[in-house]
């Protein structure tokens, strides 16, 4: 059993879902604040990215649905490399969409990623609104009908006004589903009066514990989320401690209703 699951019986895997959620930062490591202004240099060039990358993949490696954001798309900070692509094949999931939602000339891009276990049956961009566009969210459904899955990744802004208006957006996306995941870095806490909106107009559930993610080298503030419907029940939420990036990953396990097993095996 890895180290990063929690032990669960074979009869019960089933009807579970291993779920991450990660801003990796484009393959970047921070150690503290000052490396935002002293290491800048480094996040606009690929040395040791890579290398980064590789380790977040043996950790990732034990998930079912992995969603990613601030992945670079191919630019010169990434060695020119789709960096979701390259955790899809090192990880070896055999599926992976990627969402490129800003780009900077050939220096950087920065994408929202899925990576998954299963061939997803649909999969759509939606760009987020804001006053600096470059956001967005990344929609995935598993299966069909009532019973499907879907997946939503999504980056907010720093912004408070502007995350209002993409959670309204989101909220309208999701809708009444009554069966949806929606992971990524909210740059607010879960049970913060913003996200009433979201719990009050779709089926999501607010959790009772949020784990602290950010920063990575000093977890204090839970900024990365996974919110599950209410439909699906939640055995376990913690964040991983693992040093790429300024956040730390954020896991789940989830067991699914019965009728969910079919769409997903």
């Amino acid at each position: 059993m890895s180290p990063h699951l929690p032990a669960a019986s074979p009869a019960a895997d089933a009807r579970r879902l291993n779920l991450l959620s990660c801003n990796i930062l484009a393959g970047g490591s921070m150690h503290g604040y000052g490396d935002y202004v002293t290491h800048s240099w480094r996040h606009m060039l690929p040395n040791g990215k890579r290398a980064n990358l590789d380790g977040l993949a043996r950790v990732i490696g034990d998930f079912d649905l992995v969603g990613l954001q601030e992945a670079d798309a191919g630019s010169l900070r990434s060695g020119f490399l789709n960096q979701t692509q390259y955790l899809a094949e090192a990880a070896d999931f055999p599926f992976w969409s990627h969402q490129p939602n800003r780009r900077v000339s050939r220096l950087a891009t920065s994408s929202n990623g899925l990576l998954a276990r299963w061939q997803p049956d649909e999969v759509l961009d939606y760009p987020l609104p804001g006053r600096i566009p470059g956001r967005g969210a990344l929609w995935a459904r598993f299966g069909s009908g009532a019973d499907a899955l879907v997946v939503v990744i999504a980056h907010l802004s720093l912004g408070k006004v502007a995350r209002a208006r993409q959670l309204a957006f989101i909220a309208e996306l999701i809708g009444q589903h009554p069966h949806t995941v929606l992971m990524g870095d909210f740059n607010t806490p879960a049970r913060s009066k913003e996200l009433d909106l979201l719990y009050s107009r779709t089926l999501l559930g607010r959790p009772e514990d949020s784990p602290a993610t950010f920063p990575s080298w000093r977890p204090t503030r839970a900024l990365d989320h996974i919110l599950v419907s209410r439909s699906l029940v939640v055995e376990r939420l913690w964040a991983l401690p693992h040093p790429v990036s300024d956040h730390l990953p954020i896991a789940a396990r989830v067991r699914l209703p019965e009728s969910m097993t079919a769409p997903l095996s």
